[in-house]
């Protein structure tokens, strides 16, 4: 269990910052870049459920998945090492269950004929900034995967993969199912 008494404690103030096994990184580092960015996805998500009064399905759902991305940055803030007790780390049912929240969501969508512009309501709008920064942290945690000794599990790539679909989906949901989507109309302003 996390306990914080004390928000501050002047040991970032190097640069650096510590990873859940307490080995200390540069700020910059990829790592910190990844789980950050899995935070800046969370936070966008909750913008998005602030304008879903009436929506509670849909909010359920996204109430899961901020949990589910606290589990990943945790996963990700503890590398897996050999010989290491083995810490929080994200699972294939993690993404069953997203598979599964995005099949509901499309079953009731108009199919597309053009690409969706992000817009429509406000919860659309919202939920296609957290698309996109998902699909960042995703970027960013295959490139760390892709480094020599810096593992990330197959399951934490594929629920953000997962989680950027569930995002467009939702957002189509919000609005009206895809009637109010704002498609892309290409070479309108030549």
């Amino acid at each position: 269990m996390v306990v914080l008494n004390r928000i501050y404690t002047r040991s970032g103030d190097d640069g650096t910052t510590a990873l859940g096994s307490g080995e200390r990184r540069p700020k910059y580092d990829l790592r910190i870049a990844a789980y950050g960015t899995v935070d800046e996805t969370n936070a966008a998500i909750g913008i998005v459920r602030l304008h879903l009064p009436q929506a509670r399905e849909l909010d359920a759902m996204l109430g899961l998945i901020q949990n589910d991305l606290f589990d990943l940055g945790a996963d990700l803030a503890v590398p897996e090492r050999e010989g290491k007790a083995e810490r929080l780390r994200m699972l294939s049912s993690q993404v069953e269950r997203l598979e599964r929240d995005i099949d509901t969501l499309n079953a009731k969508l108009a199919p597309l004929t053009s690409f969706v512009l992000p817009g429509g309501t406000p919860a659309a709008a919202y939920l296609h900034l957290a698309r996109t920064i998902c699909r960042r942290a995703e970027r960013i945690m295959v490139e760390l995967a892709a480094k020599p000794n810096e593992p990330v599990g197959d399951a934490a790539i594929q629920y953000m993969n997962r989680l950027s679909d569930f995002l467009f989906v939702a957002s189509r949901a919000v609005n009206d199912n895809g009637s109010g989507d704002v498609l892309w109309v290409p070479g309108q302003n030549r």
